[in-house]
């Protein structure tokens, strides 16, 4: 069972990136599905959210830029990111709910991946 982030990676102020969240030998849970992210020295913080039913929440400092989305049939969450800043830097997490074996697990975490800004 895994949550499985992908998409990070080094980009230049201005330019975009799709994080990917993928639950590998799992499906999510019925609660949101959240993108939080860690910047050095910094605590782990929300910066979207969206439940199964496609309702969304943001960071106010991401709100207009980033996307969250998600495909329920693929059971992948996506983080769209665009007119990044080297504020945006950090290691990226996805969040959930999932199934292992038969019982539902609270607040499972992904490995993360880096996103850097360069300015």
């Amino acid at each position: 069972v895994q949550l499985v982030e992908s998409g990070g990676g080094l980009v230049q102020t201005g330019r975009s990136l799709r994080l990917s969240c993928a639950a590998s030998g799992t499906i999510f849970g019925s609660d949101a599905v959240g993108w939080y992210r860690q910047a050095p020295g910094k605590q782990r913080v929300l910066v979207a959210d969206i439940t199964s039913g496609g309702y969304t929440n943001y960071a106010a400092s991401v709100k207009g830029r980033f996307t969250v989305s998600r495909d329920n049939a693929k059971n992948t969450v996506y983080l769209q990111m665009n007119s990044l800043k080297p504020g945006d830097t950090a290691v990226y997490y996805c969040n959930a709910d999932v199934l292992v074996g038969d019982k539902w697990v609270s607040d499972y975490w992904g490995q993360g991946t880096l996103v850097t800004v360069s300015s």
